[in-house]
């Protein structure tokens, strides 16, 4: 039986420097990010840490307006966490977040479709109506 995932959106307790060290150096959709990219995205979103004992071993970041409209990012398990079921645990902290529960989500994947389709998400019904303007 694996260790319990305790989920926090506490702010405070975030492993900040894991965070960017993930992000810069493990992930596909962020690496080479600067930390104070990271440290700004913390600070403008609502984020979640899924910890182990002490240790954060999970992240989520939901940027959102809290009305009617939040997209979910930078979800990761650390590898040597993966398979436990954290990265699912996590996702269903977000989505049942009382702060969440009636806004419309959008994501963007590579590689966990299957995920987040168990939660309900599927693909764009008309992707022609979307535009998208990348940052510099």
């Amino acid at each position: 039986m694996f260790a319990p995932l305790r989920i926090s959106s506490g702010r405070d307790e975030l492993d900040v420097a894991m965070i960017h060290r993930y992000l810069s150096e493990q992930s596909y959709w962020k690496r080479g990010v600067a930390l104070e990219t990271v440290r700004k995205g913390i600070e403008h979103a609502l984020c979640f840490g899924g910890y182990v004992a002490d240790r954060q071993v999970a992240f989520a970041r939901v940027v959102t307006d809290y009305t009617d409209f939040a997209y979910l990012r930078d979800v990761f398990v650390l590898p040597e966490f993966q398979g436990r079921g954290y990265g699912r645990q996590i996702v269903a902290a977000v989505l049942d977040d009382v702060r969440l529960r009636e806004v419309g989500w959008m994501l963007a994947t590579d590689d966990a479709h299957a995920l987040y389709a168990s939660f309900g998400f599927e693909p764009l019904a008309t992707p022609h109506k979307y535009m998208r303007r990348a940052a510099p």
